[in-house]
């Protein structure tokens, strides 16, 4: 099975990206893409993030090898149903969304005829829609695929074979593991810095601009992390609901030790949790899934 066109719908952050990394790494690839939103469609066209920009779903999927679905995991089943009708039997249907189970259910009612092989590349920035794409942003990153137990090889081999060539490591596993780690290593940490974020805000009036002045490198890096996507994370908790929750409730127990240990002047019980967190960050380097430099190799921007 080979993957000669691939139709890109929703053409924000990840969907320009893919769209750039296939014209850089995949250029015999043809590539079209749809977006609901008629500014970004302008845009997109003029960024040249596809060949082809769309006026319709069902246009932009009609002979494609490959959809891949770049919508909020809200959205899934929406634009799903809009290209039905268009899609070609033998197509591959898959999404870049960060919660897998949802997704598979969705779009597996909605497309029951189709190869559906779920995808989530775990790369992002918290800029958003077609300006923020560029083509290096799977380079050396992570990409999980979740094939139902049912899915065709032929078809996983193939989206194996497509993400690598952009540059991605891809890891296959069950959807419903692959929602417990991405609450741990991804929802959570969002959760965290939308509250943090949020509690200085609500501060603002008793601190007259201090909060925002003095921020230090911790709270700046929260504020990175809040300003992404309201859309797409609004439906990645709603949609990933259990696995957050069950999460959120082991991390609030932590929470509650750690404010334990403060009150008590437990400075032993402190200092054995830096050390072991910081043993975490070591290992992230090593893995080469973050930049050493003071400013996480991020600049000024």
């Amino acid at each position: 099975m080979s993957i000669e066109r691939v139709a890109i719908v929703g053409l924000g952050l990840l969907g320009g990206s893919v769209g750039l990394a296939v014209a850089e790494h995949l250029p015999d690839t043809a590539t079209t893409g749809y977006d609901t939103d008629p500014d970004v469609r302008r845009r997109a066209t003029e960024l040249g993030l596809v060949g082809t920009v769309c006026e319709t779903a069902g246009e932009a999927v009609r002979e494609c090898d490959l959809v891949l679905l770049c919508v909020p995991v809200g959205a899934m089943e929406t634009a799903a149903t809009a290209l039905a009708d268009d899609l070609p039997p033998h197509a591959i249907v898959s999404d870049v969304g960060s919660s897998k189970q949802a997704v598979a259910d969705s779009l597996g009612r909605t497309l029951p005829k189709h190869a559906i092989v779920p995808a989530h590349p775990v790369a992002g920035t918290e800029r958003s829609g077609p300006d923020a794409g560029f083509a290096s942003l799977f380079s050396h990153r992570w990409c999980i695929l979740t094939p139902p137990a049912d899915a065709d090889p032929a078809a996983v081999a193939a989206l194996t074979g497509f993400w690598e060539a952009l540059g991605a490591k891809v890891e296959i596993m069950e959807a419903e593991h692959h929602d417990l780690v991405l609450a741990v290593t991804s929802h959570i940490p969002h959760l965290i810095a939308y509250t943090i974020v949020g509690t200085a805000s609500d501060l603002e009036e008793v601190t007259r601009g201090e909060v925002i002045k003095y921020s230090a490198g911790g709270f700046r890096d929260f504020t990175r992390i809040a300003a992404s996507d309201p859309t797409m994370w609004r439906d990645v908790f709603l949609s990933n609901r259990e696995a957050v929750l069950e999460m959120l409730g082991r991390f609030t127990e932590d929470l509650t030790a750690l404010q334990r240990a403060i009150r008590r002047g437990d400075g032993e019980a402190l200092f054995e949790l830096f050390s072991k967190t910081r043993a975490i960050r070591r290992s992230i380097l090593e893995q080469g899934q973050d930049d050493a430099r003071p400013d996480f190799g991020r600049g000024d921007h």
